[in-house]
């Protein structure tokens, strides 16, 4: 008899497969191979998915989301703190969402996909006199995805910066499914946007955790704080 673990695998695994567009591994190899990074930790997952374009990783992410299942986004699995694995649907986009849509050498910037990798997108850049700052010790197998969600830096950060230094935009999607665009506000912009929508919240708790922390810098700096 199956057991939940097992029932809950099954179920996800047939909507998926009958809906994305793109690779659904669930087997144990798969599994197995994905239950790793460069971290000292092991954690496997209830499955795989590489979808092939941006339709299909929503697809999958709304799949996920009605099925109650936490989303581990995995790129070339080169985290050292365990950040790429975990207990849920694992989406690779390192396969198939590894363009780089746009160079512009005018305004100098690129439009890239998640899973291009930082020498990948250096190589394309080179000719225009241009790099992607951060200069991570595992350039070859980082993929931009991942550096932007660990902020990533290098050894040269201090000259280059962080990667947070080089983003001008994401276009991203929730956790709840909806898809927004990411990007500097003004003031003005950022209070209309505090509306009572998912988004709404999270500009919110963004706010509250600022205005926390600058309280707590004004207080240190009258020497409130012991």
């Amino acid at each position: 008899m199956l057991d939940f673990i097992d029932q809950k695998r099954a179920a996800l695994h047939t909507h998926l497969r009958d809906h994305v567009d793109g690779e659904v591994r669930f087997d144990e190899g798969t599994r197995k191979l994905y239950s790793t990074d460069a971290s000292i930790y092991q954690i496997e997952p209830l499955g795989v998915v590489l979808p092939r374009t941006t339709d299909a990783l929503r697809t999958a992410m709304q799949i996920a989301l009605e099925m109650h299942v936490p989303i581990v986004p995995r790129g070339g699995g080169t985290s050292l703190s365990g950040q790429s694995i975990g207990a849920g649907l694992v989406i690779d986009c390192s396969k198939y969402l590894n363009r780089i849509l746009e160079l512009d050498s005018v305004g100098r910037s690129a439009r890239v996909q998640p899973g291009v990798i930082l020498d990948q997108l250096n190589i394309a850049l080179a000719p225009h006199g241009m790099q992607f700052g951060p200069d991570v010790a595992t350039a070859s197998r980082a993929n931009l995805g991942g550096m932007i969600g660990n902020n990533s830096a290098g050894s040269h950060s201090i000259v280059h910066g962080k990667t947070i230094d080089h983003v001008r935009r994401l276009d991203v999607i929730l956790s709840d499914g909806s898809t927004v665009t990411l990007k500097p506000r003004t003031s003005d912009e950022w209070r209309r946007c505090e509306d009572r929508t998912f988004l709404g919240s999270i500009y919110r708790e963004v706010r509250m955790a600022v205005e926390s922390a600058a309280t707590e810098r004004s207080r240190k700096r009258r020497g409130c704080i012991i």
